[in-house]
């Protein structure tokens, strides 16, 4: 309907007049009228379509006891056929060889009376049929605690252990033990489980492992896994499975477990982003998980990653550029993220939060370390050193292919 001559101006003041009503008169004047409902309910529409968009059909869902919904999704309708150049492949459901010298076992047993397998809170109530991979469902309340859905399962502050990234308003804790100076092409590590205390929820703490290539702040190639405490990535103070990987610094490639396309997972027992049960006690029952990666040089190149008994999955070689050929550099050990609270260290732990010096049973250990070289030899670390960013805090004692590591943080000594 065409407006009489002369009232569109009318019309432009009116809309300007009800713009700035709306937004400078304050909302006691309209009564009861809520400010944020109009953008309430905009935010939850977009959730619930990212919500859509991340979680995967599932052909059978799982509540595990900690909260978490365990979705079990057709192998090939897994989040990393998003990827690209991953839009025709060929699922490898096993590597065409195992490295020479690697030895696979069930037992995750470091004493007597150690737990004496892998599991996971989720395996209580049910287990994803042959077929299927288990996936945690991303929840609601997950994208809101990370802003938007293209924040979630990002690293928010780039970084690995020898290198500080400047422009990161956070101070990143190491105790590691680095291996370099040749060709690597696979390494293998059992880690102990603990449950460590965050003081902040924006901070971490984590064990885990990094086969790394290239130049850090430009083009960095990882691949990462371990186990973590993150509540503002998961909610709570559970300690879990994670993987990570980037081709390019974190920048725009990477997220943690399957959030972002790449990684393939072949397994259907083990959830990344998952609790990992049962934990260390403190003078008693140990547990711990054997990690091993290595490159498939008799296949497709991909590297493969095996958790205690059980094929994983592997990352395709072809979402890399430089580890598409090897890694040059191995890194084990404990981070954390001290936000620096009023001025004092954290108390966030690292391992059990206790000093190495404790020793078996105490402190959170690194065994069984070894690479494979230059020339595809299974050996332990031999051109290693370590990385202690604050030894008052956190610490590391390095026994050649093994090391206890970890601490509780603010002390005395680390006020």
């Amino acid at each position: 309907m065409a407006l009489p001559c002369g009232s569109g101006r009318r019309w432009t003041r009116a809309v300007k007049m009800t713009f700035y009503l709306f937004f400078h008169i304050p909302m006691s004047s309209f009564g009861n009228r809520n400010t944020n409902t109009i953008f309430d309910k905009k935010q939850k529409l977009e959730v619930q379509q990212q919500l859509k968009r991340l979680n995967k059909p599932a052909l059978k869902s799982i509540e595990s006891p900690d909260g978490d919904i365990i979705d079990c999704v057709d192998i090939n309708k897994q989040p990393a056929f998003d990827h690209p150049l991953l839009k025709n492949h060929t699922i490898q459901m096993r590597p065409s060889s195992y490295p020479e010298g690697f030895s696979f076992d069930e037992s995750n047993d470091v004493s007597s009376n150690s737990e004496p397998k892998f599991t996971q809170s989720w395996h209580l109530n049910g287990r994803c049929p042959e077929g299927t991979i288990p996936i945690r469902r991303t929840k609601e309340e997950d994208l809101l605690r990370a802003g938007s859905a293209a924040n979630y399962g990002r690293k928010k502050h780039r970084s690995i252990p020898s290198a500080q990234n400047s422009a990161d308003q956070v101070i990143h804790e190491y105790a590691v033990l680095t291996e370099q100076g040749d060709k690597y092409y696979g390494m293998m590590a059992e880690i102990n489980v603990w449950n460590p205390h965050t003081q902040e929820t924006k901070e971490f703490s984590l064990s885990q492992f990094w086969m790394t290539a290239g130049i850090y702040g430009q083009d960095l190639n990882t691949i990462e896994a371990g186990m973590m405490v993150n509540e503002d990535l998961y909610g709570d103070n559970n300690t879990r499975l994670f993987t990570y990987w980037t081709n390019d610094f974190y920048q725009r490639t990477g997220c943690y477990n399957l959030r972002c396309s790449g990684f393939v997972q072949v397994d259907n027992q083990i959830a990344t982003g998952a609790t990992i049960t049962p934990y260390s006690n403190y003078d008693g029952t140990q547990s711990s998980v054997k990690f091993y990666v290595w490159k498939d040089i008799n296949g497709k190149g991909d590297w493969w990653m095996k958790i205690a008994d059980r094929d994983f999955g592997y990352w395709p070689s072809s979402i890399f550029s430089i580890l598409s050929d090897s890694a040059s550099s191995v890194q084990w050990g404990g981070e954390v993220i001290n936000l620096m609270q009023d001025g004092q260290h954290t108390t966030t732990q690292m391992g059990s939060g206790h000093f190495p010096e404790e020793g078996l049973g105490k402190a959170s250990f690194f065994k069984n370390l070894n690479v494979i070289d230059g020339s595809k030899t299974l050996t332990g670390p031999r051109n290693n050193q370590t990385i202690i960013t604050n030894p008052n805090c956190y610490n590391l004692i390095n026994s050649g292919d093994s090391f206890y590591f970890g601490g509780p943080g603010r002390n005395p000594n680390c006020p």
